[in-house]
Order: C-alpha cells, then sequence, then structure tokens
C-alpha cells in the first residue's frame, strides 16, 4: 500500500515536472519572439537618422497627448455627470428635510391636539362624575319625597294599604284623588259657613 501510494506521487510529481516544462518551452519560445522584435526594433531605431528620430519622438508625443487628452475628457465628461448626480442627491436630500421638519411640525400639531382632546376628556370624566353624583342624590331626594307621599297618602283614614310596590302613577293617582277628596270637603264646608 505505501509502495501503491508513493507510486502514484511519482506519477503526480512527473506530471507536474512534463507540465512545467512544457511550459518552460512555451515562455522559451516567446522569450525568443520578443528578442526578435525587440531586436528588430532596435536595429531600426539605430538605423534612423537623428532627424527620423526625433519625427518618431514627435509622433510617439502627440500619440501620448491624444490619448491624455481623450483621457481628460473622459474625465470632465464623468466629473459633469457627477456634479449632475450631486446637484440631484442634493435637491433629494433637501426634500427629505423639508418633509422631516414637516413630519415633525405635523407630529407635534398631533401631541397638541391629543393633549387637548384628553384635557377635555377628563374635563367631561370629571363632570360625568359630579352628574353621577348629583343623580344619585337627587334619586335619594326623590326616593324619600315618594317614600313621605306614599305615606301620607295611605296613612289617610278610610284608605287601604297597597298590595305590593306601587307605581309612579298609582302614588300620583292616590295623590290626586286625596287632594280633590279635601278640595270638595273644603268647598262643602264653605258652603255651610263653617271656617
Amino acid at each position: 500500500g505505501a509502495i501503491s501510494s508513493l507510486q502514484r506521487q511519482m506519477e503526480i510529481q512527473e506530471s507536474e515536472l512534463r507540465r512545467i516544462r512544457s511550459e518552460k518551452e512555451i515562455l522559451q519560445k516567446q522569450l525568443r519572439e520578443r528578442e526578435v522584435q525587440l531586436q528588430a526594433v532596435s536595429d531600426k531605431f539605430c538605423s534612423m537618422t537623428e532627424e527620423q528620430r526625433q519625427e518618431e519622438i514627435v509622433v510617439m508625443m502627440e500619440e501620448e497627448n491624444r490619448n491624455l487628452h481623450q483621457v481628460v475628457t473622459e474625465q470632465e465628461s464623468q466629473l459633469a455627470e457627477q456634479g449632475k448626480l450631486i446637484n440631484e442627491l442634493q435637491g433629494i436630500i433637501n426634500q427629505l428635510r423639508a418633509e422631516v421638519v414637516n413630519t415633525r411640525l405635523h407630529l407635534l400639531e398631533q401631541k397638541q391636539a391629543q393633549k387637548e382632546i384628553q384635557s377635555q376628556a377628563d374635563a367631561l370624566q370629571h363632570k360625568a362624575l359630579q352628574t353621577r353624583v348629583a343623580l344619585e342624590q337627587i334619586t335619594c331626594k326623590f326616593e324619600r319625597y315618594r317614600n313621605k307621599i306614599i305615606q301620607a297618602t295611605f296613612s289617610v283614614e278610610g284608605s287601604q294599604d297597597p298590595v305590593g310596590e306601587l307605581s309612579d302613577n298609582e302614588v300620583l293617582e292616590a295623590m290626586q284623588k286625596i287632594i280633590n277628596e279635601r278640595a270638595e270637603f273644603q268647598h262643602i264646608l264653605k258652603s255651610k259657613g263653617s271656617k
């Protein structure tokens, strides 16, 4: 097993070595081609006269200037686009700030309105409590007054005690009957000349 493992590793290493040798050959070939190209340029440059060399330099400088000019133009165009984008973003930021201010004002107004509503609700609750207390007092007084009326009405001589609980109408009818009887009795007495 160890030998098989070593053989596999050796095969892998040999394969890697072949790949590296192949790459080395390709690189050496490319290097020879570059050397040939460089030598050709060097020979051409050496064979030029001083005037040709200057012309070549001028051409190269003009080409470089054109490239630089193109780069500058592109940069200016990008700068203009960025400036436009910055202006748009600044406008959006200003709009958002205005919306934030309006929202804060709206929230303050809502808080103020909520405080006023709460104050009104507290006042109404207090008034409802006072009304409930007053109603309880009036109900209590009314019950006492009603009991007194019932007691006075049915304590008259000849009247019968009520059966069960009386309604307000029944109390009023009994009271009205007594008032009518007394008025009639008083009328009879006056007609007879009695005080």
